[in-house]
């Protein structure tokens, strides 16, 4: 006879079985009694009775034990179809590993909190208790207002970034991760990091900005950093590099939109020697020049991507790299590779145009009636002359030279790359690149953080931890669904919902037992990459 110890990962309950071992000579094969003692109590270790120990449980364990849920305690019915395929997820991506090496004390109830967001779209978590009531989750107990909040302050800035470390190393080495920021207003005047910037829905409120790094081939986010709502785009690049040597990763391959380019940011991403593909603008001198100099060539047949819908070609060039050494009070400079990708579409040319030619026609407009805005001026003189009398009253004559120079490079866009040298793939990337956008979105829409409502700095980080473990699994869910061509049957909530009318029931000293999953539903945890489960 032995002791057998079993914990249920749901619960974190461990439990202690008598196990009593004897030969089957049909089927030739050693097999198992087990009864039920009592669960083991997490600190002193000492086995506790439970109300199930007077009933015996004769399931006979085979070579390799079954997947399904394990035994509960009380009697209970609950939807449980989409948290295990939750919890599944968690141990696949090592979510739930890094959460319990990170927060061993609390990782059950921030799992539980991710589940409820990522179930109830857009729901406010006064909800969770209602929610708590009807699943299986995770923490197994309701989690009142007032420990939600006392959560989110306990989650601190180390055990964080252990978990950021963590997860960044089970990331592929040599993908390209996106990077890129969005703003999120608030109603708080109390949050340090609130302020009036550029905010890129043109709302209104103070707002912090959130930057997020997102892997291309794995399409999941690893690392995030709050910034005050004031700080622009160019200027988070340096902190963004000082953080991932903090964080020690390596082979580090960045795609950022040109809003990010600036030639300190160019020099900064050489300096530490990691590679990059950046979106730059046409208007640089350098670029121009380049753009003239394909300008009759890159129409050339051979040069078109039915792929893409586009013309390109890529021209290596060099950098004059520059590097301010204060300890030696000098700058030095030298020339690295550079490949510039250069694009042309004739579509984007006539949006391009068409956009352009109502802007001339509202400053007109604007001009002939006196309504001139101060925002305009230079727009005014740049492609306008003003000719005024008594007797004619304003003349407004276009510089059709300037108008004709500024339409020059439309249909025209550009990358730039230290690694990549083929075009075609680098407009793959980049252009994936929008996942990070559709992140942003999840974030906002589904997991209702368009506009925070928290008062303190530390609920404040820690709800935004919480929300981004549930972007983590969004992000793989949405992935499997586009890689399976699910979108074209379900929406996110339709295909959550299929998993989460499953109900488990318990009785005390028995394993959960499984309601009814249909063979599309097995198909469905097959296709996200889960076994189905099945009651023992």
């Amino acid at each position: 006879m032995a002791v057998v110890f079993q914990k249920d990962n749901r619960s974190g309950i461990t439990y202690a079985y008598e196990s009593i071992s004897h030969w089957d000579k049909e089927k030739k094969q050693s097999r198992a009694k087990r009864t039920l003692i009592g669960r083991v109590d997490d600190v002193t270790g000492e086995i506790l009775p439970t109300k199930g120990t007077n009933k015996t449980k004769n399931t006979e364990l085979s070579g390799a034990a079954k997947r399904g849920p394990l035994p509960t305690i009380e009697i209970s019915r609950n939807f449980y179809g989409a948290t295990y395929l939750f919890d599944a997820i968690g141990e696949k991506l090592g979510i739930t590993g890094d959460l319990k090496t990170c927060f061993p004390n609390s990782y059950k109830q921030i799992l539980s909190i991710a589940y409820f967001l990522i179930l109830e779209d857009n729901n406010p978590l006064s909800r969770f208790s209602k929610w708590a009531s009807l699943h299986l989750h995770p923490y197994g107990k309701d989690i009142p207002s007032q420990r939600t909040s006392e959560l989110f302050s306990s989650i601190t800035e180390e055990d964080r970034y252990n978990f950021f470390r963590l997860q960044s190393a089970r990331r592929i080495e040599k993908e390209y991760w996106a990077y890129d920021t969005t703003s999120i207003s608030s109603y708080s005047e109390s949050l340090r990091q609130v302020r009036y910037g550029q905010n890129k829905e043109n709302d209104l409120l103070a707002q912090i900005n959130l930057a997020l790094l997102f892997g291309e081939e794995s399409n999941l986010p690893f690392y995030y950093r709050k910034l005050p709502g004031n700080i622009t785009d160019i200027k988070t690049v340096k902190n963004m590099l000082s953080d991932m040597d903090f964080l020690d990763l390596k082979k580090i391959h960045l795609v950022m939109d040109r809003g990010f380019y600036s030639e300190e940011n160019i020099n900064s991403l050489y300096k530490e020697h990691h590679k990059f593909l950046i979106g730059t603008k046409i208007s640089l001198r350098f670029v121009k020049d380049q753009i003239d100099a394909v300008r009759d060539s890159i129409r050339d047949w051979t040069n078109y991507s039915e792929r893409h819908d586009v013309f390109t070609t890529c021209v290596p060039i060099r950098w004059d790299y520059t590097q301010e050494r204060p300890n030696k009070e000098d700058t030095l400079k030298s020339e690295r590779r550079l490949y510039l990708h250069i694009y042309f579409n004739s579509e984007k040319a006539a949006d391009d145009e068409h956009r352009f030619t109502n802007q001339l026609l509202m400053l007109q407009k604007e001009l002939q009636t006196g309504e001139q805005k101060s925002e305009h001026t230079k727009l005014y003189d740049k492609y306008f002359e003003i000719h005024s009398t008594l007797s004619r009253g304003i003349k407004v004559i276009a510089k059709q030279e300037a108008i004709e120079q500024a339409k020059k490079n439309y249909g025209y866009f550009v990358l730039i790359s230290n690694e990549i040298k083929d075009p075609k793939r680098a407009l793959d990337i980049y252009r994936n690149k929008d996942l990070v956008e559709k992140a942003f979105g999840n974030l906002k829409e589904r997991l209702n953080l368009r506009r925070l409502l928290v008062s303190s700095e530390q609920s404040l980080d820690g709800k935004l931890f919480v929300e981004f473990i549930a972007l983590i699994y969004l992000s793989y869910i949405k992935k499997v669904m586009q890689d399976e061509n699910l979108f074209g049957k379900y929406t996110m909530q339709g295909l959550l919902d299929q998993f989460d009318v499953i109900e488990c029931f318990g009785r005390p000293g028995h394993e959960l037992r499984l309601g009814e999953i249909t063979k599309r539903q097995e198909e469905l945890y097959k296709a996200m990459g889960v076994l189905p489960p099945t009651s023992l």
